[in-house]
């Protein structure tokens, strides 16, 4: 298939674009800055920027990243793209100041762009950048809305909150970015929104709704239903489809295209995997440091083991080799393998992902239970989540139970981790 899109006239008006990718991503559960978790085998910033490159609009890009970041900036330095970064705020708002602060001399006309959005396809930001152009003052992409939407109220005392009236369909729109703006216009905007008190500031949830409040027009471009928000793993999984239709090349496919893509596409076949690893507590003349789930543990006698004894990280890579039918622990980071003598649970969990990913699958998620008298974990269960997901690159969630002192984990001799993953395959 051809790389080539058609491409609108380059806007006569010096253009930026602000992509906006300081997020968390609290809900997609990976542990890790939105911006940076893998679809394909490329983050959704890289896949932002990649389709950025193919518009003919932008003059200049900026990225916001979130504070403190390295990775992020390391992989916008080495993009075709080489755009500036900056560090974002605590909310978007503070990001998009923090981007506008950091535009070049002479910018006319900007495009506020969100990373979640990562498939937006290039016509998008020429379509929006050519209606400013044409004289527009703000402009945001949008789609029909399919549903019947229904406004609510919550009367004092119920549940649940009840039907109040049913807006016409016709007349409404579902927004989308990159959402263009003349950049004097916006920066303004921006600065008198600086004064305003919480309450206000938060009613403001995107830069389109600043320009109405502030009493701007609003117009409006098509958008596209491949420009769909990454916010959830289903959203995930349905980007990753489109991927796998070849519906993001920024053209229409003929039925020769869709036959052949439809032939080359990978099947998103789920396969699940168990794992379980049991360790010993070291005896009391061989002190070691406790480490499980990714984390330390002072002053609690540690866990005998080749490695640093860390049965939940183990637990959860056997697990995965089980899930991509690749062997197992002993497989790839056995006795024989002196490489690994007291490697970091986190550093064998992120080596068995990548063989994972190499044997052609994408990891779903991970859960690990582990059944111990100690240590005492309930109070560091997110912290293990976020630094064993952030070294698997996906989802990982950690429980703990004890045995109500029965058998060697109920009398403090051990413990034992049990894991569950899900892989799916992404060969061609």
């Amino acid at each position: 298939m051809s790389g080539e899109n058609p491409k609108s006239a380059k806007p006569t008006k010096r253009t930026a674009v602000i992509v906006v990718a300081a997020g968390s991503g609290t809900r997609l559960g990976y542990g890790m800055p939105k911006a940076l978790v893998p679809l394909n085998n490329r983050t959704l910033l890289e896949h932002a920027l990649d389709r950025i490159a193919l518009a003919t609009c932008p003059d200049e890009v900026v990225v916001v990243l979130p504070a403190g970041d390295s990775e992020l900036s390391a992989l916008c330095a080495s993009h075709e793209l080489n755009p500036r970064t900056i560090a974002g705020g605590g909310t978007r708002n503070d990001s998009v100041r923090a981007g506008l602060s950091a535009l070049g001399p002479g910018v006319e006309q900007v495009l506020i762009h969100d990373s979640a959005r990562c498939l937006t396809p290039p016509e998008v930001f020429d379509s929006v950048a050519g209606a400013l152009a044409g004289g527009a003052t703000a402009v945001i992409p949008v789609l029909p809305v399919v549903d019947t939407i229904k406004t609510v109220a919550l009367t004092p005392g119920a549940e649940q909150p009840h039907v109040t009236g049913t807006p016409a369909r016709e007349f409404l729109r579902a927004v989308q970015t990159p959402q263009g703006f003349h950049a004097a216009t916006l920066i303004a905007a921006h600065a008198q929104a600086d004064g305003w008190d919480k309450a206000r500031a938060e009613e403001i949830t995107d830069d389109a709704m600043l320009m109405e409040r502030l009493g701007e027009r609003v117009d409006t471009v098509p958008g596209s239903p491949e420009a769909l928000k990454i916010t959830t793993p289903m959203d995930l999984l349905l980007a990753q489809s489109l991927l796998g239709a070849g519906t993001t090349e920024g053209r229409t496919m003929n039925q020769s295209d869709e036959q052949s893509m439809q032939a080359a596409a990978p099947m998103l076949i789920p396969r699940t995997g168990i794992g379980i690893d049991v360790h010993a507590i070291a005896d009391a003349s061989e002190p070691r440091d406790m480490w499980l789930a990714g984390l330390h543990f002072p002053g609690v006698q540690g866990l005998s083991g080749h490695s640093d004894g860390d049965a939940v990280a183990h637990a959860a890579c056997d697990a995965l080799f089980s899930a991509a039918g690749i062997g197992d622990l002993g497989t790839h980071f056995g006795t024989d393998r002196p490489e690994y003598e007291g490697a970091s649970g986190t550093t064998l969990l992120a080596e068995a992902a990548r063989l994972v990913r190499e044997a052609g699958f994408e990891v779903g998620n991970v859960a690990v239970q582990f059944v111990g008298r100690r240590p005492k974990f309930a109070a560091r269960r997110l912290e293990a989540d976020a630094v064993l997901s952030e070294a698997a690159g996906a989802p990982v969630t950690v429980t703990a139970t004890t045995s109500d002192g029965l058998g060697y984990e109920g009398a403090g001799d051990g413990l034992t981790a049990y894991a569950t993953a899900l892989v799916y395959s992404v060969k061609r």
